[in-house]
């Protein structure tokens, strides 16, 4: 495992700019702070540059650790197989404890947004004593998802369906224009004009402009649709007996139409959670509510550490 450090920084020159090989596959993260370990990961179709409105803050009082998951942004995006196994949440989970083992943090806590929060959950899963605490953003879990499927989540969440298309097919439509694309999914979640601000469009549109990130990520929803809902079905009977919180847009799909804390009660022993100003991009639309609310998860939790 080799880690290599960049000192070019980003979020304000904050935070230090690193990569870490795991099993042939680099990941591209960013680092700082100090304190108990905060591990932050992203959502679809965005990298970890997505937490930079609440990063700062939050490094003020926790050891922050951002990657890009593999397939998105700087991290590398292997090559794929049959059963999608590259990116099923639990290779993912298994990039995230390499990396945060590499850093020194045999126990910490990890909150996920959208795709984020189900590598997140996964991680729990397959990690039940390396995760403190889990913080999961605008989801419900995968299984839950699927298997209420009707015609109001099948129109909400058409990217589900569409993303898991066999390649290329997917890939060469999306391909044609990355900018429309992300620029109608960003403004079809997100509730709150110029939320994304121009810098942070510009990052996700240059990563999202490459090929492999575009194939790597729809892998992502083909794993999720297949291999992920295997491994879930395995666990189906085993709860989180970490604490756990669920943050939802109080204006967004999900809190509108799911119990967001009875489907995570499902799952898990100790679930506590509130709506949050906006609607998908909680850390971009309503960064402040969403620090305060992380912060009162972690502080009210810390005898768990």
């Amino acid at each position: 495992m080799a880690i290599t450090n960049d000192l070019t920084g980003d979020f304000t020159d904050r935070f230090l700019n690193m990569r870490i090989d795991h099993d042939g596959v680099g990941i591209h993260l960013r680092v700082a702070g100090n304190g108990p370990p905060l591990l932050l990961l992203h959502g679809y179709p965005q990298t970890g540059y997505m937490w930079h409105k609440v990063a700062p803050q939050l490094a003020q009082q926790f050891s922050v650790i951002i990657p890009d998951l593999r397939g998105y942004g700087d991290s590398d995006k292997p090559p794929t197989d049959a059963r999608h196994s590259p990116y099923s949440k639990r290779a993912m989970a298994a990039d995230m404890i390499a990396v945060m083992r590499a850093l020194g943090h045999e126990r910490f806590t990890v909150a996920g947004h959208d795709r984020g929060g189900r590598v997140a959950h996964r991680l729990a899963r397959d990690y039940p004593d390396a995760v403190i605490r889990l913080a999961v953003l605008d989801i419900v879990p995968t299984a839950a998802m699927y298997e209420a499927t009707d015609k109001v989540f099948a129109t909400a969440y058409y990217h589900w369906f569409f993303l898991i298309q066999p390649a290329p097919f997917p890939e060469n439509l999306i391909g044609q224009d990355p900018a429309f694309f992300l620029q109608h999914k960003t403004g079809h979640w997100g509730r709150t004009e110029g939320a994304i601000t121009t810098a942070a469009f510009a990052e996700y549109l240059r990563c999202f402009s490459n090929p492999a990130t575009i194939h790597a990520s729809c892998e992502d929803y083909r794993a999720a649709a297949s291999i992920d809902l295997e491994h879930d079905a395995a666990d189906a009977g085993k709860k989180l007996a970490m604490p756990v919180l669920a943050l939802w847009g109080d204006i967004g799909f999900v809190g509108g139409y799911y119990d967001v804390i009875g489907e995570w009660q499902q799952v898990a022993d100790h679930v506590e959670g509130q709506a949050i100003s906006g609607g998908h991009f909680l850390a971009e639309e309503s960064p402040a509510e969403t620090i305060a609310a992380l912060t009162a998860f972690l502080t009210d939790h810390s005898s768990a550490s």
